[in-house]
């Protein structure tokens, strides 16, 4: 059975901790780990798909055992799609901002409704949201980033953003952007290694910051990059009260959800063990950690808000689904009939 937490108001309270599973379906030790109330979500990989009705049940079977948790996925589109077959095929964001580009009178609607259609589908299988959309600008520099980003120009990426969040907001899904505050001007992979971008303050306001700064209000989430920015802080940005508390807080005013990257990811690994690193990040002003492909670093985490007493965010429910909806309902929806027969329209390559 579950331990709730409670804030002072009387608020049930999620955990602060976003975990993963091995497969298809639960195994007995997740069973058991589900339970811990210092877990507030669970995220899923394609390793957990195999067909829609598949992931619907393992849904279902996490919410029988914890029905308050938050279930995310990331389903940008593109080559990050982690449910395939039986879902609608999202193009690219790159693709979606040329298509505005185009200037053609019907794409601003088409973008909009990709968004809603990426959400309503997420949705329909009776998870909370997925990780988008991506606010970084690029073209090629970044090959981790390339064409899930919808433009290196700003002034385009965040109008094509701002519609596809429109769309998911229309089919009751929060938006999370990242990754702040861009992870477009560098090379390296923080998967890989912890990058380290040169430009200062005032470049990044000029130009990465811009998608940021202009939908702080329409973003119910962000999640920064494990990237370092020597001439602003010496601290990657996830674990960096500059960058969190200062800058994303009080410059730029947002009140939403700070999701921490993968902590697991060798650009978190600069500040040490797991420990330290989901320290590091809620002390910076994470309200959630996500900690992916490594049960060891889950436990080693667990134990830590267990004995540091952390109180979760009460901001943690507002990422919850607005709405309820079924994937027949769905697929006789007009809307989503008539975008899936623009999806398949478009050039092959798109």
């Amino acid at each position: 059975m579950c331990i709730e937490t409670v804030s002072k108001e009387g608020v049930m309270l999620l955990g602060s901790l976003i975990i993963d599973l091995s497969g298809l379906s639960l195994s007995a030790p997740e069973q058991h780990l589900l339970t811990n109330p210092h877990i507030g979500g669970v995220i899923f990989f394609s390793r957990n798909f195999q067909s829609r009705e598949q992931i619907t049940s393992l849904t279902s079977d996490i919410r029988m055992i914890r029905p308050d948790l938050l279930i995310c996925v990331d389903q940008e589109g593109g080559r990050v799609q982690r449910f395939r077959d039986g879902f609608t095929k999202i193009p690219p964001m790159k693709t979606l901002g040329e298509i505005l580009g185009s200037r053609s009178k019907y794409a601003e609607k088409f973008i909009k409704d990709c968004g809603w259609l990426m959400a309503s589908e997420i949705v329909a299988c009776g998870i909370d949201f997925s990780f988008a959309p991506v606010l970084d600008l690029d073209k090629d520099k970044c090959q981790v980033i390339a064409d899930r980003s919808f433009s290196d120009n700003p002034v385009l990426a965040t109008k094509a953003a701002k519609l596809f969040i429109e769309g998911m907001h229309e089919a009751g899904m929060a938006a999370t952007g990242k990754h702040f505050p861009g992870h477009g001007g560098v090379s390296a992979d923080s998967h890989h290694e912890t990058p380290l971008d040169q430009r200062s303050l005032e470049e990044l306001r000029g130009h990465d910051l811009i998608p940021f700064t202009s939908l702080a209000d329409s973003l119910d989430a962000i999640m920064p990059a494990h990237i370092i920015y020597p001439k602003i802080d010496l601290n990657a940005v996830g674990f960096s009260e500059l960058w969190l508390k200062k800058i994303l807080r009080q410059e730029l005013k947002f009140d939403g959800i700070i999701f921490s990257d993968d902590l697991s990811m060798k650009g978190a690994d600069i500040v040490g063990g797991y420990t330290n690193k989901a320290k590091a990040a809620l002390q910076a002003g994470c309200d959630m950690v996500l900690v992916c492909n490594n049960r060891k670093g889950v436990i080693e985490v667990l134990d830590f808000l267990e004995s540091y007493n952390w109180v979760p965010s009460a901001r943690l429910s507002r990422m919850s689904r607005q709405v309820t909806l079924s994937w027949d309902s769905l697929i006789e929806d007009d809307r989503w009939k008539s975008v899936n027969a623009k999806l398949l329209a478009l050039p092959k390559g798109k």
